[in-house]
Formats: structure tokens, sequence, C-alpha cells
């Protein structure tokens, strides 16, 4: 285990970029208005991996363990921080690396058993699908399950989006030097392998992203920061770093429903889940109003009066000096330390 601890630390110190590391883009941003959304109390739920906020229950954030847990995922009352429901997926295999989750515009929730700690040894990853439940309640559901590859080979990846508007899936892999998103096909296949096509490199380790409710804006985190982008028919274009509460170890991110807002979910027992207003050109298509986007692409909904005082302007992130740079490095070697000696001695 020592050696490769040590890589690990010399992965992190040397290899991650300042925007891979990223991120502490936003760690000295003072202004942001962040705050304590909720705690998730439930004692089962130690490595939050992911967070989708439910399009029919009002307030509910749906979760899942990363791994050594089984075919489970939450639902998760923001009021109260508690459980409401597990909801146990029938028909698939036992989960190995579960990562992410999010809703698709036919209302089914996706889930990406994407990971891979090895460092890209599976030949096939899965995602699976679901219908949203209608009642929250203790319940077991039958689940699609989709064999997944990529066209360069094995790939450790952490985030999983459904575009709203078309229903493609993509993922972000999760690289030491820069991720890269890949497109699923347009339609998925439960019966053949469904083969993810790299198509945008993006330089940031990611470990997650998610969609605008409207599908103008996608957003890709980091442990330190994120990466906001304009989405316009596959393409992502970039707005700017986004600020990142400082949390134990950062590894959810989903718009609230409005699309006002994101949410940022980590690891560990008692995890805490923060909420970050968005403003100016950050916020989707429909929150600042039909037409603001340059890039000519349409809100999905339209309306919505841009709010007072928005000047639409990117936010300013200030400057970092090595000091901060240092600590982020730091506790990237402490993150990947950690995982290692969780997970380094497992066999695919």
């Amino acid at each position: 285990m020592r050696p490769l601890l040590a890589a690990a630390a010399a992965t992190a110190l040397v290899s991650v970029p300042l925007l891979g590391v990223p991120g502490l883009a936003g760690t000295a941003a003072a202004d942001d208005g962040e705050s304590l959304a909720f705690t998730m109390t439930d004692p089962r739920i130690t490595e939050s991996s992911g967070l989708a906020a439910s399009r029919l229950h009002k307030g509910v954030y749906w979760t899942h363990n990363d791994s050594d847990d089984g075919p489970y995922v939450y639902a998760v009352d923001s009021a109260t921080g508690k459980t409401v429901a597990t909801v146990t997926l029938r028909g698939i295999g036992r989960p190995r690396d579960v990562e992410a989750i999010s809703i698709g515009p036919d209302g089914d929730i996706y889930v990406g058993d994407i990971g891979d700690n090895l460092g890209g040894t599976w030949p096939y990853v899965w995602i699976y699908r679901f219908p949203e439940p209608k009642h929250l309640a203790d319940q077991t559901v039958r689940a699609t399950q989709y064999v997944v590859k990529y066209d360069a080979g094995p790939r450790n990846a952490e985030a999983m989006m459904v575009d709203p508007r078309t229903g493609r899936i993509w993922i972000a892999s999760k690289n030491e030097d820069g991720g890269a998103l890949y497109e699923g096909p347009a339609r998925m296949s439960a019966s053949g392998t469904n083969i993810f096509r790299r198509t945008t490199d993006i330089p940031l380790w990611i470990t997650d992203g998610a969609f605008s409710p409207d599908g103008s804006r996608l957003v890709l985190r980091g442990y330190f920061g994120a990466l906001m982008y304009r989405w316009a028919d596959g393409v992502p274009h970039e707005i700017g770093q986004m600020h990142v509460p400082l949390q134990r170890q950062g590894e959810s991110v989903t718009f609230t429903t409005d699309g006002r807002a994101l949410m940022y979910g980590s690891e560990g027992q008692d995890s805490e889940v923060y909420r970050v207003p968005l403003t100016g050109d950050e916020r989707p298509d429909d929150v600042r109003g039909a037409g603001a986007s340059p890039s000519g692409s349409s809100s999905a909904t339209g309306g919505g009066a841009q709010a007072p005082g928005d000047g639409g302007g990117q936010r300013s992130m200030g400057q970092f000096t090595i000091g901060a740079l240092t600590i982020a490095a730091l506790a990237a070697v402490v993150v990947a330390a950690r995982r290692l000696l969780r997970r380094g001695g497992r066999s695919a």
C-alpha cells in the first residue's frame, strides 16, 4: 500500500492542473451567499456521491452511496435531512462503484455505476434507470440496466448527466490531468453495448456534474472548484469558474428545481449540503429571460424576469496565492490517500 500511496501523493501534487485542483477557484470568494441547506442524518448514508433534485416531490433530493452498499437509492427531505424513502433496485447486478445520479426529461432516474478506482481497468460500466416513485415510501422497483463502454477504452468517471432537452446521457471522466466529456448514443440499448464517444476535453478533475432544468447550462465540479458552461446543441461554451464551498470531500452537485442555485454535497457521515445562488450569466436562460444567451441557444421554457440588480456579468473570482494552492494540493493528497486506503486492495 505504501508505494501506491506515494504515487497518489505525487500525482496530486504534480499532475493536477491549477483548475483541476482547480479549484480553489472559489474558496477565496467571500460574497457568494453560500449557506448550509441541510445535513443528511441517515447513518446508512456515509459516502453520498451523487445528488439530484426530485421533479415530483418538493424539497426532496435523491442520493446514493459510493460503494460497499447495495442497489439502494435514498430520498432525503431537505427540510429535515431525514431519509423519507429507500428504493431498492431489482433486476440489476451488484453495483460496484456508484458515482452519479440524474433525472431525465422522461421523469426517470438514472444512476451511474461508472466509477473505476483501479485506474480504468474495468472493460465496461453500467447505468441503471427507473421511474421516479410517485409516492415516497420504502419500496423495490425494477430497473433497466445499460452496459457502457468508451470509444477510447476504460475510463474512471464520477459524473453522469442526462440532457433535459434531448434525453441523451453524457459522462465526464475524472483524470488527474483533466477530464473529458463523452456522448452517449441517441437511444440507449438494454440488450447491447452502448458506446460513449469522447467529444470535449475539460480542464478539471471532475467529481460530478449537472444540467440546469432548462438544459441551457452545464456545471462540472471538482473537489475544490467548478466550471459553468453554456450548453448549445451538445457543445459546451465556457462561462467561467464557480465558487465551491470547502467540504470534507466534495463529490456532488445539482441545480435546484428553479435553476437559481446550485446544491453541493460531500461524502462522510452527517454530510452537509450547501446552497450557492447563481448570478449573472451563470443563471439558466429561463431564469435570466428568453433570448439572454448570446450563443443563440433558446430557453426551454421561456419567461422568467431578470432579477433586480442582476447585471448579467460573470462573477469575479479574485486572485489566489501560492499558499492557497499549496493547501489545495495537500487536500488533494489527503483525498487520494483516503480513497486508496479504503479501496486500493479491491479487485475488479
